[in-house]
């Protein structure tokens, strides 16, 4: 199985196991409020079914991309929530038939995509594989933001390693967005998988070193957690500033969560 293959099997998963989660929703639960401000289980699948429908549009329609750029640049501070804000509009049977047909559509494009192939994106041009991960990536997080909303526990698969290793390369990026100077030294991570598996990346010498369950790991770096509900370990001064600010997701730096303490008392 080739890697596209592999990512795009875990992306339909992790599609599957969410589309599980909402089915058998009643239409008055799909506006169940949930962790991000203002978007209930209607915009975080409505924001998925926008983002799938972008990403199948960059891959078959080169024009039809560019649309979608100009208009989303056209409000570069709003438009990802207006487009969540009119998915979520819709019959929730209707927004959750369009999702299952979007989402299908999107895994058959992306295993066709020919090998080389940069696709474009708002942000730099990515492989297919890329775009695979950074899907699956907001599907586990938007995911994880819907079973809290809905007050269920998040099942925990190995699929997490591609959110991982996403966190993994976008290090840098946290740093860039915050507008501080990375670290010349790569870190050194060793992760535990759900499995029980030690997954790692990094030299084994690293003086900085990220260490804890990968589960708590891509909750950190998709901003779905705080830190202080986070099991991990950050060992040297480079990988505790980085711990701040980690960010995989593209745009400004995020605003993160508050702790589970906090958003206990405020309710």
């Amino acid at each position: 199985m080739s890697l596209v293959d592999s990512v795009v099997a875990d992306l339909v998963a992790e599609g599957d196991a969410l589309d599980d989660l909402v089915a058998g929703l009643k239409p008055a639960q799909w506006a169940t409020p949930t962790p991000a401000a203002g978007w209930t289980v209607a915009h975080q699948i409505g924001h998925l079914l926008w983002t799938d429908r972008v990403s199948l549009i960059a891959i078959t329609d080169d024009a039809g991309f560019q649309d979608a750029l100009a208009e989303a640049w056209g409000d570069p501070d709003g438009y990802v929530d207006a487009a969540a804000e009119a998915e979520a509009a819709r019959p929730p049977a209707q927004l959750l038939d369009d999702w299952r047909a979007t989402r299908a559509k999107l895994a058959t494009a992306l295993v066709a995509v020919p090998d080389g192939t940069k696709l474009p994106w708002f942000g730099p041009p990515m492989s297919a594989a890329s775009m695979a991960s950074a899907r699956l990536m907001e599907t586990w997080a938007h995911g994880l933001d819907v079973a809290d909303g809905l007050g269920v526990p998040a099942a925990q698969t190995d699929r997490v390693k591609n959110v991982a290793h996403l966190g993994v390369r976008t290090r840098d990026f946290a740093y860039m967005v915050n507008q501080i100077d990375a670290p010349a030294q790569p870190f050194r991570y060793e992760l535990t998988a759900p499995s029980g598996e030690l997954w790692t990346w990094g030299p084994d010498d690293a003086e900085n070193v990220v260490r804890g369950p990968a589960f708590d790991f891509c909750e950190l770096v998709t901003q779905r957690r705080h830190l202080d509900d986070l099991a991990l370990e950050f060992a040297g001064d480079d990988a505790t500033q980085w711990s701040r600010i980690a960010q995989c997701f593209a745009g400004p730096p995020g605003g993160g969560r508050a702790p589970l303490d906090d958003l206990k008392e405020r309710r």
